[in-house]
């Protein structure tokens, strides 16, 4: 019998702007939010079924008329939230964008794009019975795997400003392998069998996340466990539509015309839509690209150029996803001195290198390499490009071709996957054994006498090891620390997706290399003036998938909380 669960899965038509004075519904919410001036806030252009003249328009009307203006667009909203550089409580987007542009902290923009959709349901779902009101419901919110312990608490917050109080964190790449699941009902189990390692190969607008599932057996039923997971990787359909527009760019530039910084952003978003059509499995051979030429439109007129198919191939697929070996490594570009500041791109954009480097650091698999692949995101839509990586795993293997695990809807199957894992956790599906994403340790002070001009050097405490699973916590009593109180202190926090065997408890000298700082978290914890407490540390793994650090007072019981929260100035 086919999995009940598949049949109680629906997906909400949201409503949104789509033009001026236009709302239809939608199965996706692109998101985007453009911050509208005056001029496009004529009376009534900008209304929606639960308020008028919004001054925030989320959807697809935002990403369309953020491509004209695109200093007024705000795109790649969860990369900015998990980027350690900039203060993410601040009101900093659209980067760059000149002082009268309202602007958003990344959190807020995260939280403006989630209260839409609580409105949209509550106004599709709700208008007759406010139980049923998103806010009351359990509800549970994707993020990439590759999102560190910091990414996932702004995340919970951003909910909370969305007034949404009760949600589970669920990794795309797993949301993706539930929705497989769900679609292939019983007969997933026809399609995978024990000893089977399948890799989850996501690729977004704006990331890069790779995850491995192995599949196994214990008491005649087959078992998933994800074992590991990838770096965050910016490296997506924005970098590849950015490829495209330097392609125009030239062109326009070897017949006398240079294109300023905002020509250059609209014709990247212009870019994006060409590429879709041309990767579609269609007639198309060429598609027309446009943009507005400098000063008035009398003026300077309208920039036209045609985006041919066999140009997006050697961009993209040659350029993104060239054939390598298992050995290669992503290119170590030497950098600039001064950069500026803006979302951390990878230097080297080879998806391929990146996903040997990926499979290499699985230290304690290192003969292995997947015999399956599933592919989710936006741009692995092209079958080109599922093709490609197929191909060069397969030169991986001495020509053993992985598997492709066929998706039905790789736009709907991380919503539909999150709806699967929420009947799986009421028992009415299979569930993947997961946990953390990394392992977690924090800056301990070596205690070693003072050296003139040189601070104590940091070890790094593992508190918590990859896999700790949700709802499990863990006290380290048999070691004691001394915790500073009363005065300025700064611990930091550190994390590897790499050294997925590490105890509670281990400490580690040489740590650089394999483990990476996160954030440093600066704070005066509550006590007397330049006390020191011995305390023992506490570490929650909370039921919705944040992580909790607790130093608790061997005197007393007294408890510290440690917050992971983002520097207050950029």
């Amino acid at each position: 019998m086919d999995d009940p669960a598949a049949s109680e899965i629906h997906i909400l038509e949201i409503p949104q702007i789509i033009g001026p004075g236009s709302v239809a519904e939608r199965s996706m919410l692109p998101s985007f939010i453009f911050l509208p001036g005056e001029k496009d806030m004529s009376p009534d252009s900008l209304n929606l079924p639960w308020e008028k003249d919004v001054k925030q328009v989320v959807g697809e009307f935002a990403r369309e008329r953020g491509a004209e203006l695109p200093q007024r667009l705000i795109s790649s909203a969860k990369s900015w939230l998990c980027h350690p550089m900039v203060d993410r409580n601040q009101a900093i987007l659209p980067w760059g964008a000149s002082p009268e542009v309202p602007k958003l902290s990344t959190v807020e923009a995260s939280a403006a794009i989630l209260a839409h959709i609580r409105r949209a349901w509550n106004f599709s779902m709700a208008r007759e019975d406010d139980s049923l009101a998103l806010e009351l419901q359990d509800v549970y919110l994707t993020v990439p795997a590759s999102f560190d312990a910091v990414a996932r608490e702004l995340t919970v917050k951003a909910a909370e400003m969305a007034h949404l109080p009760d949600i589970t964190l669920l990794e795309e790449p797993q949301a993706a392998f539930y929705a497989w699941i769900e679609a292939s009902g019983d007969r997933w189990r026809d399609v995978i069998a024990a000893g089977d390692l399948v890799l989850v190969c996501d690729l977004g607008g704006g990331t890069s996340d790779f995850s491995l599932i192995r599949v196994s057996e214990s008491l005649g039923e087959l078992e998933l466990e994800r074992i590991a997971v990838g770096n965050h990787l910016l490296i997506g359909g924005d970098n590849m539509d950015l490829a495209l527009a330097y392609t125009i760019a030239k062109r326009f530039s070897e017949k006398g015309t240079r294109l300023d910084s905002w020509q250059m952003r609209a014709l990247w978003h212009q870019c994006r839509a060409a590429k879709e059509k041309l990767l579609e499995l269609s007639d198309n051979d060429t598609v027309p690209v446009s943009i507005l030429g400098r000063g008035s439109s009398l003026i300077g007129g309208t920039l036209r150029t045609d985006l041919s198919r066999a140009e997006v191939e050697k961009v993209i697929v040659d350029g993104f996803f060239p054939f390598c070996d298992a050995a290669s490594r992503p290119a170590a570009i030497q950098r600039a001195g001064i950069q500026e500041t803006g979302l951390p791109y990878e230097s080297d954009p080879a998806v391929t290198q990146h996903l040997a480097q990926f499979l290499s650091r699985q230290d304690e698999r290192p003969s292995e390499f997947p015999t399956a692949v599933l592919f989710n995101g936006g741009v692995m839509k092209a079958s080109l490009l599922q093709k490609r990586i197929v191909d060069v795993l397969s030169s991986w293997q001495n020509g053993l071709e992985p598997r492709i695990l066929e998706a039905s809807n790789l736009d709907l199957a991380v919503a539909r996957g999150a709806a699967y894992y929420g009947l799986a956790r009421r028992g009415r599906g299979v569930r993947i054994r997961s946990g953390l994403n990394k392992s977690y340790y924090i800056g301990v002070a070596a205690a070693l006498p003072a050296v003139p001009g040189m601070a104590a050097p940091i070890k790094a405490l593992c508190v918590a090891p990859f896999g700790m699973e949700e709802g499990s916590e863990t006290e380290m009593t048999e070691r004691e620390f001394n915790l500073v109180v009363g005065e300025p202190a700064k611990f930091d926090f550190l994390g590897s997706a790499v050294r997925t065997n590490e105890a509670v408890g281990t400490i580690i000298e040489d740590w650089e290399g394999d483990v990476e700082p996160i954030t440093t978290i600066e704070t005066t914890l509550d006590g007397t003036y330049g006390s020191v407490i011995p305390v023992s540390i506490q570490i929650k793994v909370t039921e919705i998938g944040t992580l909790e650090i607790w130093c608790v007072s061997r005197q007393d019981d007294k408890r510290w909380k440690l917050e992971f929260n983002v520097r207050e100035t950029p």
